[in-house]
């Protein structure tokens, strides 16, 4: 009650938004047609199948360390953060993230987890989040071409063209790169942007070794999870061929990034439609894999790597400041 205003204020916000995404995390969940009954199924045909599963929880904190990582590289020219407040903040925007259209609620997360600098730490954020971007291109990019090749049907007009459009887009992303500096002065000069450049300004501070460090982690990054979707796979006894395995994996990526994620589950449902489209004409997956064994792998990589760093990250919500 010896509460100001301002903190009880600040209080009940913080309340509503932390009961808001329990409840919400609860409704999503309690929608998914996750079929125990296939996964104890599986389980008990899959040779050691606590393997896999220990493989890809020992791996989710090694993928959001990867983005920890990449977030404390890019903050240098921001502010000097600590590794672990660096992953504090990646946990609290996932949770945000969770939620929130785009990249809002990530970025916000993240933001709000820093004492200074904010306005310069959105631009930070957001070349964050356009090279996590960009190395999912790149290898989509690769595993759509591989697909062509293992599916004859799908290599026709509209398939080569968008293989050209990837590729178009993939070299653009060099040039951008090259440019950025350029591009940032010029947006700088615009009176009518002004304004706006202390949001964006330190995209042109970066150092090309520094591009290039945070470039790497985010490949790694990448190369983790696709080893967390294999084991998901492996898990519930999906077995392909490393070739195919690997243009699926690339591509399911590769679809979940594009795909504006105005979406209100997270990208839930994006990466299972994802699968079902990429695997099913492939080695006779349909009916090597039955759609739900395919779906509960999915789902299983989506509780790993989201939902569980989702609820971890939620204490740290609570702990973000005005």
């Amino acid at each position: 009650m010896s509460l100001k205003s301002d903190k009880k204020i600040i209080f009940w916000l913080k309340s509503t938004v932390f009961a808001g995404l329990v409840a919400y995390i609860i409704y999503v969940v309690r929608q998914q047609p996750l079929d125990w009954s296939i996964i104890r199924n599986q389980l008990r045909v899959v040779p050691h199948p606590e393997r896999w599963a220990i493989g890809l929880c020992l791996l989710t904190p090694v993928n959001w360390g990867f983005e920890a990582l990449k977030w404390q590289i890019l903050l240098r020219r921001v502010e000097n953060t600590p590794f672990w407040e660096a992953y504090r903040g990646v946990l609290a925007g996932v949770a945000l993230g969770f939620a929130l259209p785009a990249q809002l609620g990530d970025t916000a997360g993240r933001v709000l987890s820093l004492r200074n600098h904010r306005e310069r730490a959105i631009g930070a954020s957001l070349v964050s989040g356009g090279m996590q971007f960009y190395v999912a291109l790149v290898f989509g990019t690769i595993a759509w071409a591989v697909h062509l090749t293992l599916v004859p049907e799908r290599a026709n007009i509209t398939g080569n063209w968008l293989l050209i459009i990837l590729i178009i887009l993939s070299g653009g992303g060099v040039v951008f790169g090259l440019v950025r500096r350029r591009l940032v002065s010029w947006l700088e000069k615009r009176t009518s942007l002004h304004r706006f450049a202390q949001y964006w300004n330190v995209a042109g501070m970066y150092s090309d070794a520094e591009i290039a460090q945070a470039l790497g982690v985010a490949v790694l990054r990448y190369v983790v999870f696709s080893v967390q979707f294999y084991f998901a796979m492996r898990l519930v006894g999906i077995i392909l061929p490393p070739g195919i395995a690997a243009s699926g994996i690339g591509l399911v990526f590769l679809v979940k990034t594009i795909t504006p994620a105005f979406n209100l589950l997270s990208d839930l449902g994006v990466r299972e439609a994802a699968a079902l489209w990429v695997f099913a004409p492939v080695g006779g997956a349909v009916d090597a894999v039955p759609a739900p064994v395919l779906l509960t792998a999915t789902l299983t990589l989506w509780i790993a790597n989201i939902l569980l760093p989702v609820l971890l990250g939620l204490i740290w919500v609570w702990k973000l400041k005005k």
